[in-house]
């Protein structure tokens, strides 16, 4: 810089903020979240499970036609997180409908999620996308996305009214979400939806492949993940036990599902699987 001449005011405020955290001051608060340092040992993301569909033909490098070339698609995505003096069994956390791993992260009004909250106390977290599913898009089927409410998927005021926040646009008296506008957003803005039509076999499958991959575990499901938790669990031995809130759906032995019950939104039924495998179902805990 010539001698005689200012900086400008922004490249003022931009040195004046290096040379603070140079210095060891603590950034600006961002959120809400408690003051207990987050130590961790090691942290990453990999994917699991998962399909490859190959087309016909001989690969053409100069052409780069669709024959011989592959789609890698239908797997999970997993964010894991491990503190320095890990509890035995580290916990994963599977999102609900229309939901992705964002869940389990900072909360809408910006205070700890789950995922900050157990690593703080000595948990390895996994958090997962399942198949078609945020960070897991890519997959090996088609499916149509609505851009717009409509005759099809849930719009955002009937999600409020679905996860029994209240009626729109009125609260539910002593719902613990929080009633300012930009809690709100960020809660809409965190809905995503299916890239394809993944099959339950295809999503369990990739969920037990991460137990496959990290060895014994607990579960923590939540609405939609509810039922898939639990068949899960019956394709993979390392699910020691489930955490399950709000689940939509159960399993019961094949020999003794109960008829559909209905409701507004349409029948509920269960969902029959193996009485050796409901036997040896590990629920820990349901809400």
């Amino acid at each position: 810089m010539e001698q005689g001449t200012r900086p400008a005011p922004g490249l003022v405020a931009v040195l004046a903020m290096a040379a603070a955290l140079a210095l060891g001051a603590p950034p600006l608060a961002v959120g809400k979240s408690d003051a207990t340092p987050i130590v961790l040992r090691d942290q990453g993301s990999f994917l699991v499970g998962g399909s490859v569909v190959t087309n016909p033909g001989t690969f053409d490098p100069i052409a780069l036609t669709p024959d011989g070339q592959t789609i890698h698609g239908d797997h999970a995505y997993v964010q894991y997180q491990i503190p320095l003096n890990p509890h035995r069994l580290p916990l994963v956390m599977w999102h609900g409908g229309g939901q992705f791993s964002k869940t389990w992260e900072t909360t809408p009004d910006g205070r700890d999620g789950f995922q900050n909250i157990f690593v703080k106390r000595g948990f390895s977290t996994y958090i997962l996308d399942q198949p078609g599913r945020g960070r897991a898009g890519r997959t090996t089927t088609g499916t149509t996305i609505a851009p717009v409410p409509g005759p099809g998927p849930t719009g955002e005021q009937g999600i409020f009214i679905r996860f029994r926040i209240g009626m729109w646009p009125d609260y539910f008296p002593g719902v613990q979400f929080p009633r300012d506008a930009a809690a709100l957003e960020q809660w809409w803005r965190q809905q995503t939806p299916d890239t394809g039509a993944v099959s339950t076999a295809a999503i369990t499958d990739a969920a037990a492949a991460l137990f496959a991959k990290i060895g014994p575990a607990i579960l923590i499901t939540h609405s939609a993940s509810g039922v898939l938790g639990w068949i899960t669990a019956t394709k993979h031995g390392d699910v020691k036990a489930i955490v399950s809130y709000e689940p939509v759906g159960f399993v019961f032995p094949a020999e003794e599902l109960p008829p559909p019950i209905p409701t507004s939104g349409g029948n509920v039924t269960g969902t029959p699987i193996p009485l050796a495998d409901f036997v040896g179902e590990r629920l820990l805990w349901c809400a």
